[in-house]
């Protein structure tokens, strides 16, 4: 199942799935004889039921009270150990650990990004931050800055940058987690901080939102424009279409009653400005219970304008854009881009496959006009070699600075399958689905092969990894984007890496960071069983898997020796192993898959064809 946090889809709804069958079991009509005033052993049995019910129902709200009251009090513990530190210190550090949900926010005045909370799941334990971490744009490095009195720790909320005072990053809402991922607890607060001074600051104000996580939140004028989101308790969840506005200036809230007819209530929306003052909505994911046990997600496709008619009066409307749009998707992250566009990157679309879900994750860039109404994808342009050969072209028209494209576009999409290695051997494959308009963005690469630049030159190396929830921010007109998920199987990767773009260009991606193989741990659950709370931001032991991977291999190990006479590709003098396994890994998975036959699960396949290449790889040392 694909976690996509801070957008409501998460395991734990079995018991309040439960609470809600039982209650309604319970509290059918009574008898016709209850009607009429006799009592019945029927009615009797309603009547025991009703109390049953009443009794559970009590029960669950003391049990939800008490969850609540135990994450305050977890939150209060964390807020003690912040409220130790009594002056600012900025330490030089290596690049954050592994996390989504967090926000990164570009700096109004220098030429630094600003990374704050997010949260990292290693298979058996939720880890929520509320570090403060600076990227030095200039200098490549990073730099932790430790602040007294900084908000609790949470993922799912949304900060943006105002311009005055030196400088304001606002922060408001998201979600804190219990270390098992089944208790939830949501801010309703609102943060600010004061960038020039390095002081964090608490704005109290009433009639602002509820607790809630997964909304979002733009600057429109002088004030913080908030809409949607969720909130989860042990018995229910709802999600939002309300729309909330704080004034800058008299820091104060007001909730806003547009005419006309709203949007459905969602999460992980996008939104954003429009040069006129009006606020655009697009997409987002919701999910309603439709019976007993039933969820259904929903993936939103549509197009909102929240028109301002006057300071105190707001409109809603739907609108149709043109140009080829995004594919539906959940998770994606949004920015703001030069020339009055803003941008889509990522996501996932998860198809049920029999009890399963699958998650087929992208890397592709979206533009949206605000001035024009216009969706297209952002084409990667390559070198200025491959520009000259695209110009002999037919119909090449190129007449936007993000890479718009006229010319008639091959139909229907396309799925691209792409292999990465951990560190501990484990073979992740990617599937990524990608609409005919993106298919010229290969173009480049193909056209490197050709010329005989290889794999490494057009590979995986310039081009971040499909991946769900990550971090993005637009600096003077260069895209960077950092961390966030993707899932391989059961297991979910959470990265480190750091990509840039320059949007006026489009013609690479540059890896400022590249992903840390070692910060990949995965526990499954029969592991680390007897592990206490983890407070820190570090994940947990990898001894317990790295023993039960090397007993996977040493088994499998015995499959590859039998083939290691067999023609295989050769090793070349010096070549490290996970460079041999990267350059022929394709092969070992189709040769495990004709030895294994059909029926055989992919997760096998590839442990097996990694195995085969590296018995054969140690076997040609």
């Amino acid at each position: 199942m694909t976690f996509v946090w801070g957008l409501g889809k998460r395991p734990g709804w079995v018991g309040a799935r439960v609470f809600c069958a039982q209650r309604e079991e319970a509290g059918q009509g009574a008898s016709p004889a209850a009607k009429m005033g006799k009592k019945s052993k029927k009615e009797k049995k309603v009547k025991g039921a009703e109390k049953t019910a009443a009794k559970m129902e009590k029960k669950v709200s003391k049990r939800a009270k008490k969850e609540q009251e135990d994450l305050e009090a977890l939150i209060a513990e964390f807020q003690t150990l912040d409220a130790k530190k009594t002056q600012v210190v900025e330490t030089s550090c290596p690049p954050p650990s592994p996390r989504l949900n967090a926000s990164l926010s570009a700096h109004p005045e220098k030429d630094e990004l600003i990374l704050f909370g997010g949260e990292y799941f290693n298979g058996k334990k939720t880890f929520l931050y509320n570090e403060l971490l600076v990227y030095n744009i200039r200098k490549n490095s990073w730099a932790k800055l430790d602040i007294p009195n900084p908000p609790p720790r949470r993922c799912a909320h949304q900060a943006v940058v105002v311009a005055q005072g030196g400088g304001q990053l606002w922060v408001f809402g998201g979600e804190f987690a219990s270390p098992d991922g089944e208790q939830f607890y949501h801010y309703k607060d609102l943060w600010v901080l004061h960038l020039a001074s390095k002081t964090w600051e608490q704005i109290k104000a009433s009639g602002g939102p509820s607790g809630r996580s997964g909304h979002r939140m733009v600057v429109c004028k002088r004030q913080l424009i908030l809409f949607g989101g969720f909130h989860e308790s042990a018995r229910d969840y709802i999600y939002y279409n309300d729309v909330y506005a704080f004034n800058l200036d008299t820091f104060a809230w007001t909730k806003l009653t547009p005419s006309g007819i709203a949007p459905a209530p969602r999460s992980g929306c996008h939104l954003a400005t429009t040069p006129e003052g009006n606020i655009l909505v697009y997409g987002g994911y919701s999910k309603q219970r439709i019976k007993k046990d039933v969820d259904k997600g929903t993936l939103h496709t549509d197009l909102f304008l929240l028109k301002a008619e006057s300071s105190d009066k707001w409109t809603w409307a739907r609108i149709s854009s043109s140009g080829v749009k995004p594919t539906p998707r959940s998770g994606f992250s949004v920015a703001v881009g030069p020339s009055n566009r803003s941008l889509l990157f990522g996501g996932v679309h998860d198809e049920e496959e029999e009890e399963d879900l699958e998650g087929d994750f992208f890397n592709d860039i979206y533009f949206y006009d605000l001035a024009k109404n216009r969706w297209f994808p952002g084409q990667l342009k390559g070198p200025k070699t491959e520009k000259k050969k695209r110009r002999r072209g037919p119909a090449a028209k190129t007449g936007c600075e993000g890479g718009e494209s006229e010319e008639q576009l091959p139909p229907g999409p396309v799925e691209i399958v792409k292999e990465v290695v951990a560190e501990d051997g484990t073979i992740m494959t990617i599937k990524q689905v990608i609409s005919a308009p993106e298919l010229e963005l290969q173009d480049p690469e193909s056209e490197d092969e050709e010329d005989g630049t290889g794999d490494e030159a057009s590979g995986q190396q310039v081009e971040p990894c499909p991946r769900s929830n990550a971090m993005l921010a637009v600096k003077h007109g260069v895209l960077y984007v950092y961390g966030g998920m993707f899932e391989v199987g059961d297991r979910q990767f959470t990265l480190n890496d750091l990509y840039a773009i320059d949007l006026h260009k489009m013609e690479e991606w540059k890896v400022l960071v590249e992903m840390d193989p070692k910060t990949q741990e995965w526990l499954e659950d029969s592991e680390s069983d007897d592990e206490g709370d983890v407070e820190g931001a570090e994940g947990g032991d990898e001894e317990d898997e790295e023993e039960e991977e090397d007993e996977e291999e040493d088994s499998d190990d015995a499959e590859g020796e039998d083939e290691a006479e067999e023609d295989h590709p050769a090793v070349q003098p010096d070549e490290k192993y996970t460079d041999y396994l990267s350059r022929t890994e394709q092969y070992w998975v189709k040769l495990a898959r004709q030895k294994m036959g059909p029926d055989a699960k992919e997760k096998k396949m590839v442990k097996v064809g990694h195995a085969m290449a590296k018995a054969f790889h140690e076997g040609s040392a």
